[in-house]
């Protein structure tokens, strides 16, 4: 089979947009069984994700102590994003 957007063939066109269809169809099925993987992970607590590298309470309290965001990612050694998630739950 070869499929070509030059021509004008209904059927051609009508295949493609099946196989398309298709395909869509079948990545739904595979992402939902992947959400269901994951939720059973999760509930057998093997999905927990990364262990913090800093308490959040330790950049809350140098914040209070007038420190600005980005000297107190350097001197723990965090991103910037970190700090303010952190500050900002």
């Amino acid at each position: 089979m070869t499929f070509t957007g030059d021509t004008d063939d209904a059927f051609s066109r009508l295949q493609l947009q099946l196989m398309g269809a298709f395909a869509e169809f079948e990545r739904n099925i595979i992402r939902k069984r992947q959400a269901e993987g994951i939720a059973k992970a999760k509930a057998r607590g093997v999905y927990t994700g990364r262990k913090k590298k800093v308490d959040d309470q330790k950049i809350i309290d140098l914040k209070r102590q007038g420190k600005r965001v980005s000297e107190i990612a350097s001197a723990l050694g965090v991103s910037r994003m970190t700090v303010y998630r952190a500050i900002n739950p």
